[in-house]
């Protein structure tokens, strides 16, 4: 991944008037298909969880590209769940088995890790509400124009 800010949209730099002076990629991508379907290796608690995002998430925001993404976010929200559930059944705290020492429980660094991975996850799918704020979604356009750009454009005349 590059450093630095992650790239402004272009549709955004189109609405703005382009103030960066950067070349506009009229080429860019749009993600078609919407997701449905599960992967079918899911056991039934990802299936639920699956069901559960497809169903919170605004109509046209998750596409066929954004699939493996997902996969991730629900893989982790389901492990973060069964590192939780572990927490409260043994604690936070265990004893080793040779010295009966106290030590953190192997749950806790599952639960972190896969917290990350959500909250990565999620903002990159717009499931936060920080990142809520710098999504949206493409209305069908009314046939006119070549690219989605070229709407914008007339808006600005």
């Amino acid at each position: 991944m590059a450093p630095g800010r992650k790239p402004k949209p272009s549709w955004l730099k189109v609405v703005t008037g382009n103030p960066g002076h950067r070349p506009i990629n009229e080429a860019e991508p749009i993600p078609i298909g919407d997701i449905v379907e599960c992967p079918p290796w899911f056991d039934d608690a990802q299936r639920k969880e699956w069901s559960e995002a497809i169903a919170a998430a605004p109509a046209g925001l998750l596409k066929q590209l954004d699939k493996s993404v997902l996969v991730v976010w629900v893989c982790a929200k389901v492990m973060h769940a069964f590192a939780a559930q572990q927490i409260s059944k043994y604690g936070q705290l265990i004893k080793t088995p040779v010295t009966g020492a106290p030590m953190q429980s192997p749950y806790v660094s599952i639960l972190n890790r896969q917290a990350a991975l959500m909250m990565r996850a999620a903002a990159e799918m717009g499931f936060s509400p920080s990142s809520r704020s710098r999504v949206s979604i493409a209305q069908k356009r009314k046939g006119k124009s070549e690219t989605p750009f070229d709407d914008l454009k007339e808006l600005g005349d």
